[in-house]
């Protein structure tokens, strides 16, 4: 199978969020059953790391949408990527989607209809000379209108389209698309209509073959009113037809405390003075004081959906109960903006820092007792399994991947709604056990020896993509 791969962000060299690290892993771990190539956009962070970039093609200009050219290029373990050479478009400080100050750039409509209409031709043929695709797999509302794209040219490819965070949409003004060369008739309530906006990400559910999101109970969750941020019709009607499948993200092998070159002391199960080790240092880097209590981590984005709001409504209990609390993450600024004040208020038992590094991130996971996760939805979430196989238990409200990935009671602590009662709820229950020591040596073996491999995720993608492409073939 040659599958093309079209994504925003890659770990390798780029990363917002998630998709980031399931864009570095799951590409490699479909290898063994595919010739998978990823695509990117050619941001100036990606264009600096590649240090040779052959061009295979050219795409002409469609719309407002300006012409460019596509490279090829692989990474260090040979990895084919493709880049969407693009200066005026992509070139630019900032992150994947917006200026330094963390605004959206305006031409964003642009930005991503020119990425999802190249995808589109590269997959049918008309780029590489040398390369064509069987499927192309488009990630998040980026890349969502490559399905949508292959349809209004009349070429029969199978996709898919993995939904990783269905708040985020990609909604334009109405006059999108004409700058974006969509045809007028797709502008409808069962086309890229959105209560009077064009959605990049409902083209992609209207367009793609199937599709697909990272936890099975998020593809339950996002076909009800509460989280299907007003696509649960559509969604429905395609879960109805078995073209919805929830599939969860794994993390990579070097999530391992015992050979993590990151951490300040390496540590096995059992191995408690190597876990306290890194407590030490994470305690010094931010300034805490020594402390014999439990220590909190948070590694987040800094937004709304995080829960972060309850975790600063809980931080007053934490602290009298003989708690401190670590914070990573970088999002809204008024998010940021309280945690940076709550630190000022407590630095002995509060430490923040606005930004990410991973190292920084692991030494959390490695030295902190439990891991907050009140998300009011998480899809999947990867900070749960991170802080499991490094023996911090999570404490995860009961939704989307946090409910099928942590063992209430046994790896970490589930709480039933996204409230501060019952985020609270969880947090004495992670008291409790702190104080418990047998039972917290058995909880934390018990997360530390869970795995969530890639292999199974995979398989499950390399088995669908088959199922998708059979239909074409007999055709």
């Amino acid at each position: 199978m040659k599958v093309l791969f079209v994504t925003t962000e890659m770990d390798d060299f780029v990363r917002v969020g998630g998709l980031a690290a399931v864009s570095a892993a799951l590409p490699r771990a479909l290898r063994r059953w595919s010739d998978v190539r990823v695509m990117l956009p050619g941001y100036r962070d990606i264009l600096e790391q590649l240090t040779h970039i052959e061009i295979v093609g050219e795409c002409a200009a469609l719309a407002e949408m300006p012409a460019c050219s596509l490279g090829r290029a692989s990474t260090k373990d040979g990895l084919p990527v493709y880049v969407l050479l693009c200066s005026q478009l992509y070139d630019r400080p900032g992150n994947p989607y917006g200026d330094e100050s963390g605004r959206d750039w305006p031409d964003n409509d642009i930005r991503f209809g020119r990425f999802a209409s190249a995808a589109a031709e590269l997959a049918a043929g008309n780029v590489d000379k040398n390369w064509a695709a069987d499927l192309i797999h488009a990630n998040d509302w980026q890349a969502a209108l490559a399905p949508a794209y292959l349809a209004w040219r009349g070429t029969k490819l199978p996709s898919i389209l993995t939904i990783h965070n269905l708040a985020y949409q990609g909604l334009f003004p109405p006059d999108a698309l004409r700058r974006i060369g969509a045809p007028e008739s797709s502008f409808h309530i069962d086309g890229l209509e959105f209560y009077d906006h064009v959605s990049f990400l409902k083209g992609g559910l209207v367009y793609a073959s199937h599709l697909t999101t990272v936890s099975a109970t998020y593809a339950r969750e996002i076909t009800t009113r509460e989280l299907g941020c007003g696509l649960e019709g559509l969604l429905q009607r395609r879960s109805n037809a078995a073209q919805l499948t929830g599939i969860l993200n794994g993390i990579d092998e070097s999530w391992d405390p015992s050979a993590c070159a990151h951490l300040a002391q390496t540590f096995a199960p059992g191995d408690w003075t190597g876990k306290q080790a890194n407590a030490d240092y994470v305690r010094k880097q931010f300034g805490l004081a020594l402390s014999r209590g439990p220590l909190f981590g948070l590694v987040a984005r800094l937004v709304h959906q995080k829960g972060v709001d309850l975790v600063l409504s809980a931080a007053d209990e934490i602290i009298e109960a003989g708690g401190q609390i670590v914070v990573t993450g970088s999002g809204e600024q008024q998010i940021e903006q309280a945690l940076v004040a709550a630190h000022r208020r407590r630095p002995d038992a509060i430490g923040v820092t606005i930004g990410f590094n991973d190292a920084q991130a692991r030494r959390i996971f490695a030295g902190s007792d439990f891991t907050l996760m009140p998300s009011r939805f998480e899809p999947c979430g990867l900070s749960q399994m991170y802080a499991q196989r490094f023996g911090s238990l999570p404490i995860g409200h009961q939704t989307g991947g946090l409910a099928e990935t942590i063992q209430d009671g046994e790896t970490g602590f589930l709480f039933s709604q996204p409230s501060a009662e019952s985020f609270l709820g969880g947090v004495r229950r992670a008291f409790d056990a702190f104080g418990a020591k047998d039972k917290l040596d058995a909880m934390r073996r018990s997360a530390m020896a869970r795995s969530f491999s890639w292999d199974l995720s995979a398989a499950c993608y390399s088995a669908l993509y088959r199922k998708t492409i059979a239909p074409s073939i007999i055709a």
